[in-house]
């Protein structure tokens, strides 16, 4: 069952449920599947690839935590416990998230395969890595650990 079919049937079920955050948390994940698939047409792709539907939930996940700090910032809890909730949700469709030791040793390989040697290589290693690591690790998680691989 793709990721589209499920939001379809996690919909109905908020629905009996009256989950009023999970469902609206839904209806936007297959709101931005639709916009991704209407802009995927002209290109000829009839639908999402896996790797579409990991890149829209990455996507709708950064949204989230990106609120979230803007919230606390401002001193706004209350929304940003409401933010929190939905990235909880959309975090259950997401692969499995590495910890950070399995993000460094990947990479160390990384690194070796690529030959990089100092910061000036950053570049050819984060290319690597967010293909590698998309959508089971943070984006600001790795620039990190690269940045101190490196340095």
């Amino acid at each position: 069952m793709g990721l589209k079919e499920r939001i379809g049937e996690e919909i109905k079920s908020a629905m009996k449920a009256k989950d009023k955050v999970r469902l609206e948390t839904v209806r936007g994940i297959k709101k931005a599947i639709l916009e991704k698939e209407v802009a995927l047409r002209p290109k000829g792709q009839d639908s999402l690839t896996e790797e579409n539907e990991v890149e829209i939930l990455v996507q709708q996940a950064k949204q989230r935590r990106d609120s979230i700090a803007q919230y606390q910032k401002a001193g706004r809890e209350d929304l940003a416990a409401k933010e929190s909730q939905e990235l909880a949700i959309i975090e259950t469709y997401l692969p499995k998230q590495l910890d950070d030791s399995e993000v460094e040793s990947i990479l160390d390989e990384i690194i070796a395969s690529v030959g990089a040697t100092s910061a000036k290589d950053l570049g050819k290693v984060m290319g690597v890595a967010m293909k590698q690591l998309k959508g089971k690790a943070d984006g600001k998680k790795i620039q990190t650990l690269v940045k101190s691989k490196l340095s």
